[in-house]
C-alpha cells in the first residue's frame, strides 16, 4: 500500500448508545436501567403528584414497531436497536420504553458536532450520531489529540463517545466499536493480525446477512478466513468487483479519503401503519397521513434549503412486497401542495388491491434555492404534470 495512505491518522467518532443517552439527559433516574426507545407518544413518562414520573414497560407495547435503539443495561438483554418492539417485550418486560424525541437528538447532534469543530477541522458527517476526521495533519500526539476530542463532546453535551483512529476509514469505524462505552482505540497495519483478523466478517461495514451467509457456505466466519481465502473462489460466489473489494477489506485496505462536504441527494419521510390499511375502506385515514407526510417533507426542504425536481412515493403491502413510483416536476418545488399533487399522481400509478403496511414520500433532484432564478419556483399553484 502506498506510504502516504498507511501514515495517515483517520478517525471515526461514534456516540455512545446517542438517543437513549440524550434521554437519560432528560431523565436521569434511568441511568443503569434497561430503558429502550421506540414507543409511541402514549408512552411518554407521566409525572405524578409527588414530582416522581411514571414510565412505560416493554410489557405494556402493543403493535408492530421497531426498537430505534436501547441503553448498554437493555442490550445486555438481548434488546438491541432494529428489533421488533413485541419481540424485544418478551426478551425484558419489564425495561422502560420511551418514545423517539428527533428534536432533542438533532439538537445534541448540533452540539457535539460544533464542539468537534473547534478541535479538527476536516470533518465527515455521517449521520446524527457519527463521523469520520481526518487527522493527519492536525498538531498533536494521537491519544492526546482523540482525547481533546472526547472532552470537548462531554464538555459540550454531557454524553460521551467512542474514538477509534487508524489509517482508513475502514479501520476506524472497526476500532470505534472494539471498546465501547467511552472507548479510545488506535490501530496500525500492522495490528491487523492481532486485532481485526479474529473478527467475524459482519464487523466490516459493508458485509451485511445475505453476504455473510455467503461467506459462511463457505467457511469463512472470520475476517482471518476472509483474507485467507482465494480471490478466484469469492469471485464465483460474489462477482468480479466485490470479490477484489472483499479481499482488500480483509487485509485493512481502503482509499477512501475523508469527505468534508457532501451533496444531500435525496429527503423522504415514511411511516409504518400499527395495523394493515385498506385504499378503500380506510381511505380517510390514509389521506391525512399522506397529506401530513407530504407537508413535513415539505418543511424539511425548505428548513434544509432545498427544492425538488422529482417527487416520488413508496409503498409496501401485507405481504412485505415494495413499489415505488416518482414524477419529474417542470418546475422545482418545496411547496406542500405541489408535492401533495405530484405524489397523488404517482399513487394513481401503483396497484392498492392489497393492503397497506408502509406509506413513504420523497424528493430527489435536490437543488439549492439559490441556485433557482426568480420564476423559476413552483408555488401555491397547479402543476401541468406530465402523467
Amino acid at each position: 500500500m502506498e506510504t502516504s495512505l498507511i501514515n495517515r491518522r483517520i478517525a471515526h467518532l461514534d456516540m455512545d448508545a446517542f438517543y437513549a443517552s440524550v434521554e437519560l439527559i432528560s431523565y436521569p433516574e434511568l441511568r443503569g436501567k434497561p430503558v429502550a426507545i421506540g414507543g409511541r407518544n402514549e408512552h411518554r413518562p407521566i409525572l405524578l403528584a409527588d414530582g416522581t414520573r411514571q414510565f412505560s414497560r416493554l410489557a405494556d407495547y402493543v403493535g408492530r414497531g421497531v426498537l430505534t435503539t436501547s441503553t448498554y443495561e437493555a442490550r445486555a438483554l438481548g434488546v438491541f436497536s432494529g428489533m421488533g418492539t413485541m419481540k424485544a417485550a418478551k426478551l425484558a418486560p419489564e425495561a422502560i420504553l420511551l418514545p423517539v424525541n428527533f428534536d432533542a437528538y438533532r439538537h445534541y447532534s448540533r452540539l457535539f458536532k460544533a464542539a468537534v469543530a473547534s478541535v479538527v477541522s476536516q470533518i465527515e458527517d455521517r449521520g446524527i450520531d457519527e463521523i469520520y476526521l481526518d487527522l493527519s495533519n492536525e498538531v498533536g500526539e494521537t491519544v492526546e489529540l482523540a482525547q481533546r476530542i472526547k472532552n470537548a463532546v462531554f464538555e459540550a453535551t454531557g454524553l460521551s463517545c467512542s474514538i477509534g483512529i487508524a489509517p482508513n476509514k475502514l479501520l476506524a469505524k472497526i476500532c470505534s466499536d472494539l471498546e465501547k462505552p467511552n472507548g479510545l482505540t488506535v490501530l496500525s497495519m500492522s495490528d491487523i493480525p492481532t486485532r481485526i483478523w479474529p473478527l467475524h466478517v459482519r464487523k466490516i461495514n459493508g458485509i451485511g446477512p445475505k453476504a455473510a451467509q455467503k461467506l459462511e457456505a463457505l467457511g469463512v466466519n472470520t475476517i482471518a478466513q476472509l483474507a485467507e481465502m482465494d480471490t478466484s473462489i469469492l469471485q464465483e460466489e460474489f462477482g468480479r468487483t466485490y470479490a477484489i473489494w472483499l479481499n482488500e477489506v480483509a487485509h485493512g485496505i481502503d482509499r477512501r479519503e475523508v469527505i468534508t462536504e457532501s451533496e444531500t441527494k435525496s429527503i423522504s419521510r415514511e411511516t409504518t401503519f400499527e395495523r394493515d390499511l385498506h385504499a378503500r375502506h380506510d381511505r380517510a385515514v390514509l389521506s391525512e397521513i399522506f397529506t401530513s407526510l407530504c407537508s413535513k417533507l415539505a418543511e424539511d426542504l425548505q428548513r434544509k434549503g432545498y427544492l425538488s425536481r422529482t417527487i416520488g412515493i413508496k409503498l409496501r403491502y401485507d405481504d412485505f412486497k415494495s413499489v415505488t413510483r416518482d414524477l419529474t416536476l417542470p418546475e422545482p418545488t418545496a411547496d406542500s401542495l405541489l408535492i401533495r399533487q405530484a405524489a397523488g399522481a404517482c399513487l394513481k400509478r401503483v396497484p392498492l388491491e392489497k393492503r397497506l403496511r408502509l406509506l413513504g414520500v420523497k424528493a430527489s433532484g435536490l437543488v439549492g434555492v439559490d441556485e433557482v432564478p426568480a420564476g423559476g419556483l413552483a408555488v401555491g399553484r397547479q402543476l401541468e404534470l406530465d402523467i
